[in-house]
């Protein structure tokens, strides 16, 4: 059943590899270094030349440090690679401030520090990277050396539009840098909650294996009993009926028979496989059974006519599924859940409506999206210090359900009357594959979605 301690949000302390960083700055070290050359041997344009080639030797000679200092392979921390991005940013701004300050075109390049910084690091860092970033620029407003050019054509912009470019890079380094960061910030949720969806299947697929070791168990077992029986008879012929201990080997031989009875009947349970088909009366009457004492009334409502009740796999992704749906229903119903129940030739459909507050508008038509917490406090933890949830379980039910081949439609219930409304519908020969289809593996781990 719905599992209540899910893996905790993604935690980027060790979030950025070594390698990653080392291999940005070569390409910034040859692209800076060819465009000094272009501008002063291509363009015969008057560069301090080995000032500027000698702070793109100095990041040079730190990637070699660190490409021999330490494995390129492994992870650093949030903390020293935010110092080798300030580093960065810091050899960029002693360039500029060489050629020309923000009046030299390359100045927009320090977006670039900034953008990994958001994609990799935590906002702390981010945030400080960029207020590094725009402190730069701003000093290069007013202190800078000439910008290279022709020296019988000097070319003096006018300070407004060295202000200007000030305010572009400001706005680009707020707006690329919040963007990048919730693009980054996404994908590590949705990561985080495949993760945690994958951990709970396979949580679900390890329990529906004890079928499986019960039956293993059983025939180990056989044999060994087997003996225990036979020494025991023998033992209690020898002794004789007025032994002492005539009565603690006839107590010994028949619970050594009744051992041999109990795993017969695991051996007998494996073989009828009950476990891997059930009716859907029978798989919802699994999922209900747990939250039936929470003081809130479920009803399952089925058709009149049950001669063509559909029967499908008994899987983990199902009953998980089914469960968190059904769980939430009660979590934020005030006295009543129903779950009907519908099938036709060609299609099954399970609506589960609960009499509670509903979806709020917000967030009806992102549901299914992970980490979205849907309507607020939960009813059974509003007493209790527990934390609230993660918003994972209808990510999880989602996902797990679509995998089964069902798709889910989300709704509150019409006025005057209250409630949310979860339908989850499957065409038939998905949820009812034919008997002569094997039943879906048990012992392997969650595919990755």
């Amino acid at each position: 059943m719905p599992t209540r301690q899910i893996a905790p949000h993604h935690d980027p302390q060790q979030n950025v590899r070594l390698d990653t960083i080392v291999g940005l700055r070569w390409l910034a070290v040859i692209g800076q270094a060819g465009a000094v050359l272009a501008v002063h041997y291509g363009l015969d344009f008057s560069v301090p030349l080995w000032p500027v080639l000698s702070v793109i030797a100095l990041s040079a000679w730190l990637n070699i440090a660190l490409s021999l200092h330490d494995r390129m392979s492994r992870r650093i921390g949030p903390r020293p690679a935010a110092w080798l991005l300030a580093f960065d940013i810091a050899q960029l701004a002693v360039l500029l401030y060489l050629t020309g300050g923000l009046q030299n075109p390359f100045a927009f390049l320090f977006l670039g520090p900034v953008i990994v910084a958001a994609m990799a690091l935590p906002p702390r860092y981010t945030l400080l990277l960029g207020t590094f970033a725009i402190t730069c620029a701003t000093v290069l407003v007013f202190v800078h050396m000439p910008l290279p050019w022709a020296d019988d054509d000097p070319l003096f912009l006018p300070p407004l539009y060295t202000v200007g470019i000030w305010l572009s890079i400001l706005l680009a380094l707020v707006y690329i840098g919040v963007y990048a960061w919730q693009i980054a910030e996404g994908a590590r949720r949705l990561s985080d909650a495949l993760a945690a969806t994958e951990l709970v299947l396979a949580r679900e697929q390890h329990l529906s294996q004890l079928d499986g070791l019960a039956a293993a168990a059983a025939h180990e077992l056989a044999t060994p009993l087997s003996t225990i029986s036979v020494v025991a008879k023998e033992l209690e012929r020898a002794l004789g009926p007025s032994s002492p201990h005539a009565e603690d080997m006839s107590l010994l031989r028949e619970q050594a028979r009744r051992c041999r009875e109990i795993l017969g009947k695991l051996t007998q349970l494996s073989a009828d496989e009950p476990f891997d088909r059930a009716r859907i009366s029978e798989l919802l009457d699994e999922v209900v059974v747990p939250h039936r004492n929470f003081g809130i009334e479920i009803e399952t409502v089925l058709p009149t006519d049950r001669t063509a009740e559909p029967v499908g796999w008994r899987t983990p992704a199902l009953l998980y599924g089914l469960g968190n749906l059904v769980e939430n229903a009660v979590d934020f119903a005030r006295q009543r859940v129903e779950i009907a129940v519908r099938w036709s030739p060609r299609e099954i459909a399970v609506t589960i409506a609960d009499d509670g507050p509903g979806f709020s508008t917000e967030v009806i038509d992102r549901l299914g999206e992970p980490y979205l917490t849907t309507r607020g406090a939960r009813r059974r933890l509003a007493a209790s210090d527990e934390p609230a949830g993660l918003g994972l379980g209808f990510f999880i039910a989602k996902t797990l359900l679509e995998r089964s081949g069902a798709t889910l439609a989300f709704a509150n219930r019409k006025l005057p009357e209250h409630g949310a409304v979860v339908s989850v519908r499957w065409d038939r020969s998905e949820f009812e594959p034919p008997a002569s289809e094997p039943a879906p593996a048990r012992t392997t781990a969650a595919a990755t979605s």
